[in-house]
C-alpha cells in the first residue's frame, strides 16, 4: 500500500487486532484508541489504558506500535499513552465515585490499614483521583498514617475531606478526641458510613478505597448496602488463626455477592542482614487459602521495620522507602487490584 492510501480506519483495522491483555478484548471495542491521525507516512495516535496503575503498559503500547508499524507505507509512529478509569459504579453510589475498593480482614492487626493506605497512595503516584475512607469507626488510624490532621473545611452542603499524598481521606478520628471511645450500635454506625459516602465533598473519584474494621459485622453490611463494591481484597497472615479468620471474611464477601480481588498475605517473612529468610509466622498460609476459596493470590508482603515507621509518622513505606523489597512488592498489589477493578467494570458493560 502506499503512503498516500493511509488512512485513519486502515490505523484502526490495525489496531483492532491488538488485545488488551487482561481484558481480553481488541483496544479499538474498548474504546482505548483516540486522536489517530495520519500526515503523509507518520501516524500518532492515543491509548487511554483502563488505569494509569497498568502493569501492562509497555506490552501494551509496544504490541500496538509493531501494529501499525506493519502497514505498508508507515515510517513514523508516536504513541501518546494515557488513561480513563472505567466506570463500575451502576446503582447506589453518588455518580461522582467510578469504583469501590473494599479491604477487609477477619481479624485486627495483619496490617488491613496498612494495605489500604499503600494501595491509595499508590493509585495516587500512578496519576488516578483517589479517595480514602477510614470505616474503622472504632478504632480510626487511617488519619494517623496518611499523616492528615484535620477536615479541609466544609461548603454549606458538605464536607471537606482531608488531604494527605495526594488522596483524600475522611475518618471519625478527625471529629472526636483521640481518645475518645465510640459506643454505637449498628443504627449510628450506618449512619455515619452514609454519611461519609453523600455529605463528603470527594470531587471526582477514579478509586474510593475503604478500610473496613476487622470482623463481619455492621459497618461491612451497611456499606455494602449503601455503595456498590467493585471488589474486596481480604489481607491475611500466615498463621492458621489469622487465615480463619480471613476465611470468614471471605465468606462475607461472597454472601454478600461482592467479587474478590484476591488474597494478600502481610508479614509473610523476614529477611535477615545476613540474606537468610525467617518464617516467623509460619509459611504458604495466604496461597493456601487462596486456593482453598479459589481466589486469587495477589502478593506477600515482608516484614520491614520501615513499614511500621511509616504508619507512625504518616508517611506510607511505598512513599518513605518506595526502593525497598516491601515498597515494590506493595505496588505489584496495587496494579494487580487496578487491573481487577478494570476488568470488572469493563465485564459489567
Amino acid at each position: 500500500m502506499a503512503a498516500k492510501e493511509l488512512s485513519r480506519e486502515t490505523v484502526l483495522k490495525a489496531l483492532g487486532k491488538v488485545n488488551d491483555p487482561e481484558i481480553g478484548k481488541d483496544l479499538v471495542s474498548l474504546g482505548m484508541i483516540e486522536d489517530v491521525k495520519v500526515e503523509g507516512d507518520k501516524v500518532s495516535f492515543t491509548i487511554n489504558l483502563t488505569t494509569p496503575a497498568c502493569p501492562l503498559k509497555d506490552e501494551i503500547k509496544g504490541s500496538a506500535l509493531a501494529a501499525v508499524e506493519a502497514i505498508d507505507g508507515v515510517k513514523d509512529v508516536e504513541i501518546n499513552m494515557s488513561a480513563k478509569v472505567p466506570v463500575g459504579q451502576k446503582k447506589s453510589a453518588p455518580s461522582n465515585i467510578k469504583n469501590v475498593i473494599a479491604v477487609a480482614s477477619g481479624k485486627g492487626g495483619v496490617g488491613k490499614s496498612t494495605v489500604a493506605v499503600n494501595l491509595a497512595v499508590i493509585l495516587a503516584q500512578k496519576g488516578a483521583k483517589v479517595g480514602l475512607l477510614d470505616a474503622d469507626i472504632y478504632g480510626p488510624n487511617i488519619p494517623t498514617m496518611m499523616g492528615v490532621e484535620r477536615l479541609g473545611g466544609a461548603t454549606e452542603k458538605k464536607i471537606l475531606p482531608g488531604v494527605g499524598h495526594g488522596v483524600k481521606v475522611i475518618s471519625i478520628g478527625f471529629m472526636v478526641k483521640p481518645e475518645q471511645a465510640l459506643i454505637w450500635r449498628g443504627p449510628m454506625l450506618h449512619s455515619a458510613i452514609k454519611q461519609f459516602i453523600n455529605d463528603v465533598d470527594w470531587g471526582e473519584l477514579d478509586y474510593l478505597v475503604v478500610d473496613l474494621p476487622p470482623g463481619t459485622g455492621d459497618v461491612q453490611l451497611s456499606l455494602s448496602q449503601t455503595l456498590e463494591l467493585q471488589g474486596g481484597v481480604i489481607v491475611t497472615m500466615p498463621q492458621q488463626v489469622s487465615l480463619d479468620d480471613a476465611l470468614r471474611g471471605i465468606n462475607m464477601f461472597q454472601e454478600l455477592g461482592i467479587p474478590i480481588f484476591g488474597v494478600v498475605e502481610n508479614m509473610s517473612y523476614l529477611e535477615t542482614p545476613d540474606g537468610e529468610r525467617m518464617d516467623i509466622f509460619g509459611e504458604g498460609g495466604g496461597e493456601k487459602l487462596a486456593q482453598l476459596t479459589d481466589v486469587p493470590f495477589i502478593g506477600s508482603i515482608p516484614i520491614d521495620p520501615q513499614v511500621r515507621v511509616g504508619g507512625d509518622k504518616g508517611m506510607p513505606v511505598s512513599i518513605s522507602h518506595p526502593e525497598s523489597p516491601v515498597s515494590k512488592t506493595l505496588v505489584e498489589i496495587a496494579e494487580k487490584i487496578a487491573a481487577q477493578v478494570s476488568i470488572q467494570a469493563v465485564k459489567g458493560k
